[in-house]
């Protein structure tokens, strides 16, 4: 495997990029859509201990968000493209392609409410997008 392009990788823009959309779903399900969210999660949100092991999710969803934003650096690279309106499109394109279309996938089996879908699957959009202008901007 050659991993040559790991040397590449601007690591800090990878790591403000998480934080980025990490940051973003603190905002998104708090002072936006948090009452509309909680609404919709009423059965979770009820169980006795729906909060315990926040902090373990809260990490391992932060690690998550680095593993988008090193997908989308490695994409920059790769394609050598770089500025804003790369970033822009390039979110678009992976928020709506892969991240959007997975949570939709997996809420139409569920049977989720439309606008669960709309809640999670916008908040995963304008994260990838947020994430790929930070790393398209900062080689």
């Amino acid at each position: 495997m050659n991993t040559d392009v790991l040397q590449h990788i601007n690591w800090l823009a990878v790591l403000v990029a998480g934080l980025a959309y990490f940051f973003l779903g603190a905002l998104w399900y708090s002072v936006l859509f948090g009452k509309k969210w909680q609404s919709y999660n009423i059965a979770l949100m009820s169980k006795a201990d729906a909060k315990k092991g926040s902090a373990g999710i809260m990490f391992i969803s932060f690690i998550l968000m680095l593993v988008c934003a090193f997908g989308l650096s490695l994409i920059v690279h790769r394609l050598d493209i770089g500025g804003w309106e790369v970033g822009l499109k390039l979110g678009l394109l992976t928020g709506i392609c892969f991240a959007g279309t997975a949570v939709h996938i997996s809420y139409i089996y569920e049977k989720r409410p439309l606008g669960l879908h709309l809640i999670n699957g916008l908040y995963n959009v304008l994260g990838n997008i947020i994430a790929a202008i930070i790393v398209a901007c900062w080689q």
